[in-house]
């Protein structure tokens, strides 16, 4: 169990709560709680875990030892739930209540241990859709994380890549050669030092970027995903005719993953979401979708069997979204 106590203000930032509560491969028994009690202090926590047959937690400052106690931490505790139910937080700031970071953790550990990892599409990474040899083909290369790598569908074919080249091809009449390249678990950071650069051949007419579940996943920045994401768009550019970023999907709509962890997952993606906004609408030749609204809820044969990563049939519906927005 674990126990935080915050007291009724608000005004000091929640980072170094969740630093410490979602670091996630320490033993929490090994990551002591730093304790900032002063009197009238703004923002107490005090997160204690089982250590053998006690408890270990952050140290109390003489001050607060002495004027509060077992009870005034119940106090504190039912000033601070009262202040974060009722008491409308900041415009336009990212908002976490640090009452629930303990069931994120939770909840984010039995999550990471149950989920089985699953392989990356097998088949060849190129491919061509349709059968017209009378115009010159169209040339679609996707990038990006285990959604480009086709984990939770058999082959590329059935996989984003090939849905995608089918979708455009039964729109515009013309054969579409697409390539991928994609990794099980890469950030923007990773995609565009190590994935970005593999992309070669010739002038591609689209180029489309699956990416920001992992850097969700691990808490990476909005800046940091903006400077990532805005070089890999930079570099998509030279390559294609347009770039098509798709927007990060929604975590409080996965099957496996519990309420409050989805929820949580799903604010901090809105937030990098909002920076892809930003950095595509600055570029004339890049156009950003969202996936808000694109998993259904009453589709059980959208997920694969991880119920984190689509089907097939899930990457046949978002490839068709994706193929209608594209400007060709």
């Amino acid at each position: 169990m674990v126990d935080v106590v915050v007291a009724s203000d608000t005004t000091i930032s929640h980072a170094h709560v969740e630093d410490l509560l979602l670091a996630g491969r320490v033993p929490w028994q090994a990551r002591p709680a730093r304790q900032t009690c002063r009197r009238r202090a703004t923002l107490r926590y005090r997160l204690a875990v089982p250590v053998g047959g006690g408890y270990g937690c952050g140290r109390m400052s003489p001050a607060c030892r002495t004027r509060r106690g077992p009870v005034g931490w119940r106090r504190c505790a039912a000033a601070a739930w009262s202040q974060m139910y009722w008491k409308k937080p900041p415009e336009g700031t990212d908002f976490v209540n640090p009452l629930l970071l303990p069931i994120v953790a939770i909840q984010g550990m039995r999550v990471r241990a149950a989920t089985g990892v699953l392989p990356p599409a097998a088949g060849p990474t190129s491919g061509t859709a349709g059968e017209d040899t009378s115009q010159p083909p169209l040339r679609v290369a996707v990038l990006g994380e285990s959604t480009a790598a086709g984990c939770g569908a058999d082959t590329n074919d059935n996989a984003f890549p090939g849905w995608l080249a089918r979708g455009l091809a039964t729109r515009t009449g013309r054969s579409v050669q697409w390539q991928v390249v994609g990794q099980y678990g890469a950030t923007a950071r990773r995609i565009r030092h190590r994935l970005l650069p593999q992309l070669g051949g010739e002038k591609l007419n689209v180029a489309v970027l699956l990416a920001g579940v992992n850097d969700v996943l691990t808490r990476r920045a909005p800046k940091q995903w903006g400077d990532d994401l805005a070089a890999i768009v930079d570099g998509l550019t030279e390559r294609a005719e347009q770039v098509v970023v798709t927007g990060i999907p929604p975590f409080d709509a996965f099957p496996s993953l519990p309420t409050t962890l989805g929820r949580y997952l799903a604010g901090r993606a809105r937030a990098l979401d909002e920076v892809s906004r930003q950095v595509c609408g600055e570029r004339s030749l890049t156009t950003w979708i969202s996936s808000v609204d694109l998993l259904p809820t009453d589709d059980p044969l959208f997920f694969a069997p991880d119920r984190f990563h689509p089907s097939a049939s899930g990457y046949r519906r978002w490839a068709e979204v994706v193929a209608g927005q594209i400007m060709l």
